[in-house]
């Protein structure tokens, strides 16, 4: 049966951006714009409808719906708000209404900073950038991002667990929303592993998202046409590639997705399972790491401020390789003993954090392979 195509959607942060260009571009030039075009972070364009105008003295407001696609959320179908002021010089993004603020330490966006993560801080300012060279202006602007009712629909989300109260997050890696629908996303990561097989690939590469393929492509230097992204179904994928008799499996994930393996949780959504304190802090503690270390750990809210303790305490390297040869005991009782099957877990911050022990062999395979 063939498989259906999903449907893309656009993220949040992508609606800010085309939303903050349309308002500039009415501010500086007094023309309404019906749509947007927008270049992505990963590459190509986007053309979105503007749903809203309004023109003041000192500023301009314009709107942008939230289309999630065939992955939807509690953000699907809000409207995302931008209203741009000009200042004397430079271009600064904050939040409004709806938009949440940072309360915690350990994400990506300063403490009492919009809870707009870097690349869609990125992609706005870009946009003021781009409206302004479009309208020749030379001065600065200023853009507020507000998604009315954003509060409410906040607290249908983790935003209030990580810290961030107030309202909704403006969030995107790549500008796009994949779909996530579950059966369809597992039979699409069939069908992809069954194009590789059949087209000779004996080693077969896994990784969860889109920090896992920039990893492969910039720091291991892989070809990414060889590789599978699977979401958060490892397990079904691990599953999948001993039946299609795959030689080896390389698994290449972020700290905060593969740590979770360490605990035999092979589906690595937050809504199934989110261990990742507990587990790092047990093997921190089977290191050695002292009562206050463990329940520092245990506040953390990403990795990387939890691998920052275990350095702080002595026990970073230690910890890590338990925890690794946690991951390599239960990649190998799903996987089995006939295939050797390898992870390789890294952080963005710290870089590689962790290898099982078949991981540097499987690196070697996929390159023989690739020069084959």
């Amino acid at each position: 049966m063939p498989v259906k195509e999903l449907r893309h959607g656009y993220t949040t942060g992508t609606c800010a951006a085309a939303a903050a260009k349309a308002a500039a571009l009415l501010l500086l030039t007094g023309e309404a714009s019906a749509e947007i075009c927008l270049p992505l972070p990963g590459g190509g364009q986007v053309i979105l409808p503007v749903c809203s105008a309004v023109l003041e003295d000192q500023s301009a407001g314009c709107a942008v719906r939230k289309d999630s696609g065939d992955d939807p959320d509690v953000t699907d179908g809000v409207l995302v708000f931008a209203e741009v002021s000009r200042i004397p010089t430079g271009f600064t993004v904050d939040g409004g209404e709806g938009i949440g603020r940072v309360t915690k330490a350990g994400l990506s966006c300063p403490v009492g900073s919009a809870a707009i993560n870097p690349v869609p801080r990125q992609m706005i300012t870009r946009s003021l950038e781009e409206a302004a060279g479009k309208a020749g202006y030379r001065g600065g602007l200023a853009a507020i991002i507000s998604i009315p009712g954003g509060e409410a629909l906040a607290h249908r989300t983790y935003n209030p667990r990580l810290g961030i109260e107030g309202g909704l997050s403006i969030l995107g890696t790549s500008g796009i929303v994949e779909p996530m629908s579950e059966r369809a996303l597992i039979d699409t990561i069939h069908v992809e592993m069954d194009v590789l097989r059949a087209a000779g690939v004996r080693t077969l590469i896994l990784t969860p998202g889109n920090y896992g393929e920039t990893f492969l492509r910039e720091k291991l230097g892989f070809d990414l046409g060889r590789a599978v992204k699977c979401s958060n179904f490892v397990g079904e994928a691990l599953d999948y590639a001993v039946q299609l008799g795959f030689a080896g499996i390389l698994l290449v994930g972020h700290m905060g997705k593969l740590c979770k393996l360490a605990g035999g949780i092979m589906n690595t959504h937050s809504h199934v399972a989110d261990a990742r304190m507990e587990l790092i802090g047990v093997h921190a503690a089977l290191c050695g790491a002292g009562r206050e270390a463990v329940a520092k750990i245990m506040d953390c809210l990403t990795t990387d401020e939890a691998v920052r303790i275990l350095e702080e305490a002595g026990f970073k390297d230690e910890a890590l390789r338990s925890l690794t040869g946690r991951v390599e005991y239960h990649l190998k009782a799903r996987v089995g003993k006939d295939i050797p099957a390898g992870a390789i877990l890294f952080s963005n911050r710290y870089g590689i954090l962790g290898r099982t022990a078949l991981a540097d062999a499987l690196c070697r395979q996929i390159r023989r392979e690739e020069r084959a």
